[in-house]
């Protein structure tokens, strides 16, 4: 027979069983939180795409008005009436009105572009919580543990009675 204690349902999980559950649980949670995150963002690019692209053009049109009044100027020059230049000058007056509008388009279409507050809401929300966690603390290994079993040599004896100020230096003494 199985033992019931192996079961996710069971309320006796070992301690592995439990950091691993814990574990996958936290990936998930964080992988849920960069897609939350991409798809954010993937929106207000969007946005930003679409607002430059209504910048973009507009400066093709302010750049394709300036050759037609040109033009206009200078039959209006030579003509001296309303003629073909008053024509090209309402045309060049039209593609600056529509490059105007599609300014205007495109500035309110980057002023709508922000944050995402949802990823941000959420990762705060998240480290709040595990900041409340505390870590279990984690048992002192014993010296007898670390020295051989065995007889000690004389420099052996020289190391468990020099004083230790700290466990790095004690591990790096009790390696040489």
């Amino acid at each position: 027979m199985s033992d019931p204690g192996n079961y996710a349902g069971s309320a006796d999980r070992s301690l592995g069983q439990l950091v691993a559950s814990a574990t996958a649980e936290l990936s998930a949670l964080v992988h849920d939180e960069i897609a939350l995150a991409k798809a954010e963002v993937r929106q207000d690019v969007k946005r930003g795409v679409i607002g430059s692209v209504a910048f973009i053009v507009t400066g093709v049109l302010i750049l394709f008005s300036i050759p037609v009044l040109s033009f206009a100027a200078a039959y209006g020059i030579h003509n001296l009436g309303l003629g073909l230049a008053w024509s090209f000058l309402i045309v060049g007056g039209a593609f600056i009105l529509l490059g105007i509008l599609l300014a205007l388009f495109g500035y309110a279409k980057i002023k709508k572009v922000k944050p995402p507050e949802k990823s941000i809401a959420s990762a705060k929300q998240t480290a709040a919580v595990l900041q409340g966690v505390k870590p279990h603390p984690r048992p002192e290994t014993a010296a007898d543990a670390i020295l051989p079993v065995g007889g000690s040599t004389r420099s052996d004896r020289a190391i468990e009675s020099a004083p230790v100020r700290d466990k790095a230096s004690a591990v790096a003494r009790s390696s040489t």
